[in-house]
């Protein structure tokens, strides 16, 4: 809770300096800031919706089962191809890797469904291979699936 008041107190600091920089620029900033809300707000609340359907449906001991210690390395597996398939913003990933931690998901599995996330990119593929090519995109992706399962086996020795 200190973390929150203390980030709100940073925010507000810094929101009070830019005003008395500059009006014009601060109203700007808002402008545009709200533009991208709402262009970005469907996703996000359909990510949400389904995030919170599943976290309704299934019970902590089903996402244990399914995610947990007992689901063994088949699980950290299936999570970080979920995540090398997945698109969804990191701001929305982080929230959902949490409620998963907390409802029974080891850390080694949330870390290489969070890791291929961010360094895999199966939609994006094709896209990327037209701009840098099919040899390169291919390694990419490869290595990046390798090290976000190093990673994943890391994270869950340390953590």
């Amino acid at each position: 809770m200190g973390t929150i008041i203390m980030i709100y107190g940073l925010l507000a600091i810094f929101l009070l300096i830019s005003l008395i920089k500059s009006k014009e620029k601060t109203k700007k900033a808002f402008k545009v800031a709200g533009k991208g809300l709402l262009k970005s707000a469907p996703s996000l609340l359909a990510v949400l919706g389904i995030v919170g359907l599943t976290l309704g449906i299934l019970t902590p001991e089903t996402i244990s089962n399914m995610v947990g210690a007992e689901a063994g390395f088949t699980a950290t597996i299936i999570a970080a191809v979920l995540g090398a398939i997945t698109l969804i913003p990191s701001l929305v990933a982080f929230p959902l890797a949490g409620s998963l931690l907390r409802s029974g998901a080891t850390v080694t599995t949330i870390s290489a469904f969070i890791t291929t996330l961010v360094m895999v990119g199966i939609v994006t593929a094709p896209m990327e291979i037209k701009t840098l090519g099919k040899k390169f995109t291919l390694m990419r992706n490869g290595l990046g699936f390798l090290f976000a399962l190093l990673i994943a086996g890391i994270m869950g020795m340390i953590l």
